[in-house]
């Protein structure tokens, strides 16, 4: 396992083929060539437990450790109904799993589930002990989002800027089973990324103050429209126009199993990296 230092990489790995997907956030040091250490943080959530079953039955890693301040001393195979008990308690202090896995020379890598406020200390956290980190997040905060793109070039969300460059018409509608902060940070983020390329969307009416066209983001003109409606997946779509042509990016979310693959990948991909960066924020 790498030691610790001040060389940082932080790549962002998409869980589908559309880039206004939620992504996974991979944190890495230099790479080694040891069996993959996966501690899953935020263990005892849906996602969590979906992804301990994911990890357990993939080749090449092994779940090494489960975190959680919920069914502290459960063992994680039971809790995720496994037919044999991992023999892995539930523990709620990341930093005693962090040890031990140092101390054993394995590579390790932490898969964070947990919330907003603590991702950013859990990264730092992590990488002092020589580990990488894939952290899925969705509702991010502007400021933690900042704080960990210091580390991050710039890179491009390629469905959506390639889009825009042919269309002067974009809209982004959005819907979710529960009330959140709305706009989301998907919404916002996927506005700010295309705000970015310093084109005017929207000439027509945007200036208009009709409610019902939605909130315009930033100055350039991208209109979000964000709908709660029980029942539906969460989804997220952008929706590019020009005459006699609709040209749409969409995402639903049903099952918290698609996004494994892409957290497999994630795991994988981070304990190969040597200097490739991508940006952080525009992918989430």
């Amino acid at each position: 396992m790498a030691a610790p230092s001040c060389h940082f990489h932080f790549t962002v790995h998409k869980v589908s083929r559309h880039v206004i997907t939620r992504s996974f956030i991979s944190c890495s040091m230099q790479p080694s060539q040891s069996n993959i250490k996966v501690v899953i943080n935020g263990a005892a959530k849906e996602i969590g437990r979906a992804a301990v079953i994911a990890v357990t039955r993939a080749r090449g890693m092994e779940v090494a450790g489960a975190v959680d301040s919920h069914f502290v001393g459960e063992d994680i195979g039971k809790l995720c109904d496994m037919e044999e008990p991992l023999e892995i308690p539930i523990i709620n202090d990341l930093t005693m799993v962090l040890g031990s896995i140092s101390q054993s020379k394995e590579t390790g890598v932490v898969v964070d589930f947990t919330d907003h406020s603590t991702v950013y200390d859990n990264v730092k956290q992590a990488t002092a002990f020589g580990m990488r980190s894939v952290v899925y997040v969705p509702r991010i905060k502007p400021d933690t989002v900042g704080a960990l793109s210091a580390f991050c070039d710039k890179a491009s969300m390629q469905a959506a800027i390639t889009a825009s460059f042919h269309y002067s018409n974009v809209e982004i509608v959005e819907s979710r089973a529960n009330p959140i902060d709305f706009p989301s940070m998907d919404a916002v983020q996927i506005s700010k990324n295309l705000s970015d390329l310093g084109q005017i969307y929207n000439r027509e009416d945007i200036s208009t103050d009709v409610a019902a066209r939605g909130q315009v983001l930033g100055e350039d003109g991208v209109r979000v429209h964000s709908m709660v409606l029980p029942g539906l997946p969460s989804s997220t779509t952008v929706y590019f126009s020009g005459p006699g042509e609709v040209y749409s990016i969409k995402h639903d979310i049903t099952d918290v199993q698609s996004l494994m693959p892409g957290l497999l990948l994630a795991i994988r991909k981070v304990i190969r990296l040597k200097n490739l960066v991508y940006g952080l924020e525009k992918f989430l």
